[in-house]
């Protein structure tokens, strides 16, 4: 099998073929609205936040493991002393730094920073998801708005032809060849017709707006897709692959990964710790102290000590080991989650490759149908002209085509989107794979190989910005078609 590789197929306009017409000169592309959604889409710039909290985790538990210096200063005013204290000062100044330097916790320390690695990988693995995800969404909405302006186009040219039945159904019915019955079913049909375009309209309106919120703009006029390549030739393949790199399974697995190193971190709670302590003190009491006999005592002094420092828990009324177990449960959940998800992601590459046959197989029994339904109107019409056919006859034949051309339109939407949906389940639509235009793609290795390695207290980042587009000033959609 082919490698997987989406970059050369989602070039502007090559998928014409797709919807059978040509693409406009100054369409937007899928392309280009996949791109505005990775640099604008909210719900994906707060995943890429969010895995920057979680690259944080990594130097926050690394810092357990460091040297801590702390100071304290005390100024103290006695402004009301014991009648029997003769010597105690007025007024003194106490400072104090202690310096702490860790040398054994249990494993606590590595298994914590093993643990946070882990589930950097594990986030990182996350954002994937949500990337494909979205991706996945912006496919969907742009073949809606596609699909429902072809909806619209098909709804409507069924009121005009149905007008035009009407009208000479009348003027038949004028000179005595029709029924009253004949211009009754004709005025039905047309008017069911009016409110089914009405409602095909009304779609498009909802379409757009769930375009605007997954892409930011509303869309102009669309090009049709282009082609997806590289589909896997039967669902064993997609899975195997989708098993290699679908990202919720790969999430899944360092999360349950790094549970196994939280067993150990809950463990150390009963083993020893070892550490090195220094504190150095300094006294000054302004002259007050000593009171009568103040020029004999020192009026300030400093001390400084020096040691090792062993803490060996003795009972805890069992909570170390109720802590461990309690990892080992969590444990064992994370790893049965990782299984669920094995068999999530098995199922929708199965699923996913199943629906694209189908609506592959679907486009071309419903261009049959279409052909068929096309033949038959025209033969219904011309055995109208000679008294075999009634009006009613070329209604049904007229419906049957809109119905079969609706069918054939949202086949080709479909397959396209369980296509797409097909490369999401293998982990190949994600924006990697898709050769997106707009700059370097975002990197949250970037970041995490920024922060990892941080321990200055005040080594602070710029204030958050929101970075995604509003949508607030957008116009309210309708049910238009644009000029192409």
């Amino acid at each position: 099998m082919k490698p997987f590789k989406l970059r050369i197929g989602l070039l502007a306009g090559t998928g014409a073929v797709l919807f059978g017409i040509a693409a406009p000169a100054t369409a937007d592309t899928l392309r280009e609205a996949l791109s505005q959604a990775y640099t604008s889409n909210p719900s994906l710039q707060a995943a890429r936040a969010q895995q920057r909290g979680i690259d944080e985790t990594v130097p926050i538990e690394k810092a357990a493991g460091l040297p801590s210096v702390t100071s304290d200063t005390t100024y103290t005013e006695f402004i009301k002393k014991s009648d029997n204290s003769f010597t105690s000062p007025d007024r003194a100044l106490s400072s104090q730094i202690q310096l702490g330097v860790p040398l054994y916790s249990g494993g606590a320390v590595k298994n914590s920073v093993k643990a946070a690695k882990t589930r950097v990988e594990a986030g990182q693995a996350n954002l994937r998801g949500t990337e494909s995800a979205i991706f996945s969404q912006v496919v969907a909405a742009y073949m809606g708005v596609i699909l429902n302006e072809a909806i619209v186009e098909l709804r409507r040219n069924q009121v005009d032809v149905l007008g035009v039945n009407l009208r000479a159904t009348r003027d038949r019915f004028e000179i005595g060849d029709l029924t009253r019955t004949d211009v009754a079913q004709s005025q039905a049909r047309l008017s069911l017709a009016e409110g089914d375009a009405r409602t095909a309209s009304a779609n498009l309106a909802a379409a757009r707006e769930t375009y605007i919120r997954l892409v930011g703009s509303p869309p102009g006029v669309l090009a049709p897709p282009p082609p997806l390549p590289n589909l896997p030739d039967s669902a064993e393949n997609a899975v195997v692959v989708a098993l290699d790199s679908n990202p919720d399974i790969i999430a899944a697995r360092e999360e349950a990964e790094a549970a196994k190193y939280d067993i150990n971190v809950a463990g150390s709670g009963r083993l020893p710790k070892v550490s090195l302590y220094s504190q150095a003190g300094y006294n000054d009491y302004f002259g007050t102290l000593g009171g009568a006999i103040a020029g004999d005592v020192a009026q300030s002094e400093k001390s400084a000590q020096v040691g090792a420092r062993l803490s060996l828990p003795l009972f805890q009324g069992g909570r170390p080991a109720a802590q461990r177990r309690q990892a080992q449960a969590f444990a064992n959940a994370a790893m049965e989650s990782e299984i669920a998800a094995e068999r999530d992601v098995i199922a929708q590459a199965r699923a996913a490759y199943t629906s694209w046959l189908a609506a592959s197989d679907l486009i071309a029994s419903s261009q049959v149908a279409v052909d068929a339904a096309e033949l038959s109107l025209e033969g219904v019409r011309a055995e109208n002209t000679v008294g075999n056919r009634t009006i009613l006859d070329i209604l049904d034949a007229e419906q049957e085509l809109l119905s079969a051309r609706v069918r054939l339109v949202t086949a080709r939407r479909n397959a396209y989107v369980a296509g797409f949906t097909l490369l999401a389940a293998m982990g190949r639509a994600e924006a990697r794979d898709l050769g997106l235009d707009g700059g370097v793609l975002y990197d949250p290795q970037t970041n995490y190989e920024r922060v990892r390695g941080k321990w200055f207290d005040w080594d602070d980042d710029p204030a958050p910005v929101a970075k995604s587009t509003r949508t607030v000033d957008t116009a309210v959609q309708d049910g238009e078609i644009p000029a192409k």
